[in-house]
């Protein structure tokens, strides 16, 4: 009789997303280290470097590569960091230590190639050329390993002796000895001290090339590694034995050329150990049971290596050009998955229906063209046109407008919101501080004028546009009278802060959502404003801060993207100078001189410092020590040097402490002076904005909350304390609030800081130029490509680790015309199932919906 074949039972939906579930843990990527590698070196990948699956692993590049064959300068080491060199072995002695028991091994190794076996250089003297911005002493002393310095005091300052981390003032050392400024590896040579080490002795040998890792300081005036791990990568014990096999020469060969990777390590996992068990894992996998994101037909039109030779190549590459190609194939890599991303989140978004806000000729938007005292520049009008078209389409509008400090965005997003409330829908414009809103609400209440709808004794409204304002601070009866007249829809515009976003807020009918200054706001508040049902209004997001447009493109790749980069027709010219009070202690005089002079003209100033009183850092120094030097502003203070010296080190400039300075300065006898920062409460914040606003205040001292929005024309001078403590990006919006008048403007840029600091470079370059997108390039180079990312604000690491949006600007262009290509042909990528994988792992829930809103 024969079997009954049995009937397979259809798998229920539950069980085949368990098996799904299942096969994804099951990846290769996602194995743990302990399967491939030990469970001992697993916990110390874990433990050291935060890595447990096999993915995470291949994906921990090297941070660097040493060409084999070339030593480490010595000169480049800096004192009290980690560091990683390749050396040569001079001499190997083992000692008895005569003050306890054990012994020590003594390594002299040299950063030069003719140095093996040769006698120890005698002593000489420092190189004149490394003293910076002065000439050297007269003479030295020869034969000492401290030279004696000779000269008069004052002559040179901030020198630092060759081979060493010790800086001194020579005026405090003439005459004397300096405090061990010089060691023997301005020679080239260098001791490490092994302490009861006996495989130290006995596994490094006169001549051996030698990878040693530790962090840099120094002994009895010698720059040194502290207990240093090593590994010898040329040597005896590393050559091919006499009568070796063919393949055992050609391996050895091998490893005396190939590049040493050196992997972002700790002391107890050093980065040799790190590269030994990479390599030992590539080894015991098979690489080609990875997912490769990037589809063959894709691969093979761009030339892109399989990801099996790229993992290989980049973790144990053979020579120089190797590495850089597997470079080139993950840079690729990543950028070809976030532009996926991207065109994934837009494709569904496509997907969306919104109502159609067409433009209505002879309404609110027209009127407002024709009401305006000028003509809006080309690219106001061509933006505009953008917006009017996306505003008629039933897909939801997601446009980024960027545009330069005084660009003209708040007309062109007032247009916008006309063209919605000629359709009989509201509009919510979204500002991130109590300040910012209220300057908006009197700014579109200005613009629109005849406009604006009466309002009869009852709060009720007329025709014509009905603005409300909506914030926490609002008194009770007004904040009821905003929320009514946003749920019964009288209110045609409604501008605000974060108050918007509470659940007592019903709009009528939300038909665009204008957010100000985007990156000021986390996801889940640039998403909370919906229409009724949770319907998906337009959405226009505007940054004051430009983009460079690969990154924007890199960023924003899911969003439309409209750029004003002209200026409006009267806006005047910004001047901007850097005032270095460490140099020209007496240029403090000048800076408040040259306020009385703008103010004595009928104009108004603002001083910008970076807190707000003594107690906001608690890092500050004495107390006491103010900008303006020990002696305060009256008397001595201010034009002593002395005074400028102890403020060199002092504590930050503050509102409170500035403003006592000020009003007792001669210089500004009589001057209308207050104060404005985030702390005071919003009717005193109101008071103090209208009081300047209308010049019944002369000289305003406030911190970074008139960054953004504030407009007040007569004032032409900025005087920005402590300029070094802020960033490109928000210099340039700070000194933005001036000049907006038919006057020009001038921004001094105080600073106490040394010339060849790194932040004397930010303010040498805000000082260069006023084009925002320069600035911002400029800006972007100097921060980690995490904040580019905006990975604060996900709370999230970028996902990005090779990928450079400024450097890799033709890359990410391909990558972008590939992943879009594929979208739009697999809007699902039920096809490309390793690509799905990809973007779900490499960018969770939260991180998609961070890219996705902007």
């Amino acid at each position: 009789m024969a079997a009954r074949k049995l009937k397979t039972p259809e798998l229920s939906e539950q069980a085949k997303d368990a098996l799904a579930r299942y096969a994804a843990e099951d990846r290769l990527d996602n194995a743990p280290l302990a399967d491939y590698l030990g469970a001992t070196l697993a916990k110390s990948f874990k433990t050291h470097l935060g890595l447990e699956t096999v993915g995470q692993a291949l994906d921990y590049y090297p941070r660097k590569y040493l060409p084999r064959g070339e030593l480490t300068p010595f000169s480049s080491l800096v004192e009290g960091t980690e560091a990683t060199i390749v050396a040569r072995v001079v001499r190997v002695t083992t000692r008895q230590m005569a003050s306890r028991r054990g012994a020590i091994t003594e390594i002299t190794i040299t950063d030069q190639l003719d140095q093996v076996g040769q006698p120890e250089p005698a002593c000489q003297p420092p190189n004149p050329n490394a003293y910076r911005g002065a000439a050297p002493p007269a003479s030295y002393t020869r034969g000492y390993t401290n030279p004696r310095l000779h000269g008069s005091a004052g002559g040179y300052t901030d020198t630092q002796l060759p081979g060493t981390q010790h800086s001194y003032q020579l005026g405090d050392v003439f005459g004397g000895y300096a405090p061990e400024p010089y060691s023997l590896t301005a020679n080239g040579t260098m001791t490490l001290s092994f302490f009861n080490a006996w495989t130290a002795a006995r596994d490094i040998h006169e001549g051996d090339q030698v990878m040693f890792s530790g962090k840099v300081g120094s002994y009895r005036g010698e720059i040194t590694l502290t207990n240093p791990h090593y590994a010898v990568i040329a040597g005896k014990e590393l050559a091919a034995a006499p009568g070796a096999s063919a393949e055992a020469i050609e391996r050895a060969a091998a490893r005396a050329s190939a590049p040493i990777p050196v992997y972002k390590a700790s002391p107890k996992f050093p980065t040799d150990k790190v590269a030994a068990a990479i390599e030992t894992l590539i080894e015991r996998i098979n690489l080609k049971e990875l997912e490769d994101p990037v589809p063959f037909t894709v691969r093979k039109s761009r030339k892109i290596p399989s990801l099996e030779w790229t993992y290989r190549a980049v973790h144990t590459p053979d020579t120089e050009e190797t590495w850089r190609a597997a470079h080139h194939s993950l840079r690729y890599r990543e950028a070809f998955v976030l532009q996926a991303a991207l065109a994934r989140i837009r494709a569904a978004r496509a997907a969306h229906q919104t109502v159609a806000r067409p433009y209505v000729e002879g309404g609110f938007a027209d009127a407002l063209l024709e009401a305006l005292p000028y003509q809006l520049t080309e690219g106001q009008q061509a933006v505009g046109e953008e917006i009017r078209s996306d505003l008629a389409s039933s897909s939801p509008m997601n446009r980024l407008l960027q545009g330069d400090v005084g660009s003209g965005k708040t007309v062109v997003a007032l247009r916008a919101m006309l063209q919605v409330a000629d359709n009989g829908a509201q509009s919510a414009m979204l500002a991130p501080t109590e300040v910012l809103a209220e300057q908006h609400y009197r700014s579109v209440c200005e613009i629109l004028g005849d406009m604006l709808a009466p309002q009869d004794s009852s709060g009720s409204a007329g025709a014509g546009v009905r603005v409300v304002l909506l914030t926490a601070s609002l008194k009770t009866k007004a904040k009821r009278e905003a929320l009514l007249a946003i749920a019964s829809g009288e209110a045609d515009i409604v501008i605000g802060t974060h108050a918007l976003l509470g659940d007592s807020v019903t709009f009528a009918d939300l038909g665009l959502v204008v957010v100000d200054e985007q990156h000021r706001f986390g996801v889940e508040q640039r998403d909370a404003l919906r229409g009724p049902g949770g319907e998906l209004p337009h959405r226009l997001v505007m940054t004051a801060t430009p983009i460079p447009r690969t990154v924007a493109m890199t960023v924003f790749g899911d969003l439309d993207t409209s750029v004003l980069d002209q200026l409006p027709a009267g806006r005047q010219k910004i001047t901007t100078h850097v005032v270095p009070l460490a140099e020209h202690p007496r240029w403090a005089d000048r800076i408040w001189a040259r306020a009385r002079e703008e103010i004595d003209a009928g104009h108004q100033v603002y001083v910008v410092v970076p807190k707000i009183g003594g107690a906001d850092t608690p890092g500050d120094a004495e107390a006491g020590q103010t900008l303006f030097g020990a002696g305060g502003l009256t008397g001595k203070g201010l034009g002593s040097q002395a005074a400028a010296g102890e403020s060199a080190r002092g504590s930050l400039a503050s509102v409170e402490s500035t403003l006592e300075e000020l009003e007792d300065l001669p210089a500004l006898a009589g001057v209308r002076i207050e104060g404005l920062h985030g702390r005071m409460d919003t009717a005193e914040k109101n008071r103090v904005m209208t009081e300047f606003s209308a010049g019944r205040i002369d000289l305003l001292v406030s911190t970074t909350v008139i960054e953004v929005g504030v407009n007040v024309p007569n004032a032409t001078l900025m005087i920005i304390m402590d300029a070094d403590r802020f960033g490109i990006s928000g210099l340039h919006q700070l000194r933005g609030r001036i000049g907006r008048g038919s006057l020009p403007g001038t921004c001094l840029l105080v600073t106490k800081q040394p010339a060849d600091g790194v932040s004397r470079e930010r303010l040498a370059a805000v000082a260069a130029t006023t084009d925002g997108f320069e600035l911002s390039r400029v800006d972007l180079e100097q921060r980690r490509e995490g904040d580019i990312l905006g990975a604060a604000q996900s709370g999230k690491k970028s996902t990005l680790k090779l990928l450079r949006a400024l450097t890799d600007a033709k890359l990410i262009e391909r990558a972008r015309q590939d992943a879009f290509g594929i979208i739009e042909a697999d809007p699902t990528l039920a096809k490309h199932p390793d690509l799905a994988r990809t973007i779900d792992r490499a960018l969770d829930a939260d991180r998609e919906a961070f890219l996705g809103r902007g």
